[in-house]
């Protein structure tokens, strides 16, 4: 029997589709996959209504290890944020593998099996940075090919992790080029493509009261009691938000931060680019960890003198790659 080869919309035929059969499981082995990807995906099955537990082996950490962006999104999304419905483990102790191979599940028995060249990633699936074919194949053995690794694999969180696989910095290595302004970046101690972004409002000259870090203290007809105070977004400026720096706004990217956290972050408001960064799975994310920076309680108003005290009214960000960024509001 011929399968078909699949060359386009690859994201619908293999990872939304199959879920409208009533299936509950899906296992994919994939030599790469970003944690940004995870989080675009299990979104898009959410907005479906669609209740899929999603369990990822990572292939290649046997031999290139992963970086720390990735490894630290995919631990937050295990244990909060699609805890119970996302399990991600990484190849240890064997050769590594680059394969791709998805297996959908009806409960214990497996429905639709798919292979190809489309590693588990934003840039393979979303949008057309790259081509990729996709073709499909026994559900069942692409199971047995997850099953068979299992056992030369740990989960993410695992507290012997970080000594069982090498843990990389995203920056090293990465070739130095220009901002978003045509600034050289050769002196950056990252070596990588940066935007610096103020926190102030250019019109006000100050901290917007009902926007930017105090988009939770806005006037609507509801009652500020029922809102979460620490909702909040970035607003980024027009050379910025014009610009191919971040992704377009229907994906998703991850953000590491200086002090070691991670943020799943996307563009939004007004047209296709997106004019500010926000956390869409919660608004409030992003509100709270900028308010736990500055030392001040959650859902308090910002303000100038805030970002003043702290010593720092912008933040810099470096773009790794299309679905990792680093954010950097330290201070010297």
């Amino acid at each position: 029997m011929s399968m078909d080869l699949f060359t386009d919309d690859l994201f619908s035929k293999v990872l939304l589709q199959p879920a409208n059969d009533s299936v509950s499981d899906l296992y994919i082995v994939s030599g790469y996959a970003s944690s940004a990807m995870v989080f675009h995906h299990a979104e898009k099955l959410k907005k479906q209504e669609l209740d899929v537990k999603i369990h990822l082996i990572v292939g290649m950490t046997a031999r290139n290890g992963l970086s720390k962006t990735n490894h630290l999104g995919f631990q937050n999304l295990m244990e909060y944020e699609l805890a119970g419905n996302f399990e991600c483990s990484y190849l240890i102790d064997r050769p590594p593998i680059h394969s791709k191979v998805y297996s959908w599940f009806h409960h214990n028995t497996p429905v639709k099996g798919f292979t190809g060249s489309a590693n588990y990633s934003q840039q393979a699936f979303v949008g057309k940075l790259q081509g990729e074919v996709i073709t499909e194949c026994c559900p069942s053995q692409a199971y047995d090919y997850y099953q068979s690794l299992v056992d030369n694999s740990i989960f993410c969180t695992h507290q012997d992790v970080e000594n069982l696989i090498s843990l990389y910095n995203d920056s090293i290595g990465q070739p130095a080029q220009e901002d978003v302004g045509g600034n050289s970046k050769s002196g950056s101690s990252f070596g990588l493509e940066k935007v610096t972004v103020s926190l102030i409002s250019m019109q006000l000259g100050d901290v917007a009261p009902s926007s930017g870090l105090n988009w939770g203290h806005r006037k609507t007809n509801k009652s500020t009691y029922n809102r979460n105070l620490n909702e909040a977004y970035i607003q980024l400026p027009a050379k910025v938000y014009k610009s191919d720096f971040f992704p377009i706004r229907s994906t998703h990217f991850t953000v590491s931060t200086d002090d070691g956290k991670t943020l799943i972050c996307t563009r939004a408001q007004k047209d296709n680019r997106g004019h500010a960064i926000e956390t869409p799975h919660n608004n409030g994310l992003l509100g709270e960890y900028f308010r736990h920076r500055l030392d001040l309680a959650n859902g308090k108003l910002v303000s100038l003198s805030d970002l003043q005290l702290y010593g720092r009214t912008d933040i810099d960000f470096y773009k790794i790659d299309e679905e990792n960024y680093f954010m950097d509001f330290s201070v010297s």
